[in-house]
């Protein structure tokens, strides 16, 4: 019996151990022009039993570079595409470090913290104060997104203060709430008149009402009819 324990490790389990067999016998092939051949031929089966790596930017380009891989680079063949060797290949991607940085308030993120930097550096005094506007809407519409609640104009005013030093200032004149507003709008129910529809209710019952009184007086003279009718006919027997 031949369990996998004994088995060559698979380096690729997506393409099965029959692939893994056939890439095996391509590399013992001493001919390179049938080894050529071979490759290609493996190359196409490889695409077909993996058909979701289509779509895949340089897709034959992935299939060759598997066919390396699974001959453990020992597979001399003509390829279309530059070889690569183990250690490009499996060359591990730099760590990148998580930013240590403190954010002062959390619910505005850093991104406030950036835009506030950069509008203290601003030396036209209209565009920075145009700047420190636009920062105050967004500061609203981020703190109104975190608490669920809405939030006074002062508190945005003095956290945009503290954040920037006393450099930056929104004066009362100064709307910080259109942001917020279009956020609601887009987010809120849709506010119908229920006027309208109350008055259509009210005038079809009106006219149903008054259809059904005609209604009922057409009912009850037919039935006076059908009970004249009934009665002028004799007894049976």
């Amino acid at each position: 019996m031949d369990y996998n324990s004994n088995r060559n490790k698979l380096v690729l389990k997506e393409y099965g151990r029959h692939v893994q067999k056939i890439v095996e016998a391509c590399v013992e092939i001493k001919d390179r022009e049938k080894r050529n051949i071979f490759a290609k031929e493996l190359i196409e089966l490889m695409g077909q039993l993996n058909p979701h790596l289509r779509n895949v930017e340089d897709f034959r380009h992935k299939l060759w570079d598997h066919l390396f891989i699974m001959s453990d680079y020992k597979l001399d063949v003509d390829s279309p595409y530059p070889i690569k060797d183990r250690a490009e290949i499996e060359k591990r991607p730099a760590r990148l470090h998580y930013p240590q940085s403190r954010i002062k308030y959390k619910h505005y993120g850093k991104n406030v913290e950036t835009l506030v930097a950069k509008a203290i550096k601003t030396e036209d005094p209209e565009k920075q104060a145009g700047f420190t506007q636009c920062i105050g809407n967004f500061m609203k519409l981020v703190y109104q997104n975190w608490s669920k609640e809405n939030v006074n104009d002062e508190t945005i005013k003095n956290d945009l203060r503290l954040l920037s030093k006393g450099a930056l200032v929104i004066s009362d004149e100064q709307d910080i709430n259109s942001l917020s507003r279009a956020n609601r709008q887009k987010s809120g129910p849709d506010k119908r008149d229920n006027n309208g529809p109350r008055k259509n209710n009210n005038n079809n019952n009106k006219f149903r009402q008054g259809g059904g009184g005609q209604g009922q007086g057409g009912g009850n003279n037919n039935n006076k009819n059908r009970n004249k009718h009934f009665k002028k006919r004799p007894p049976m027997g």
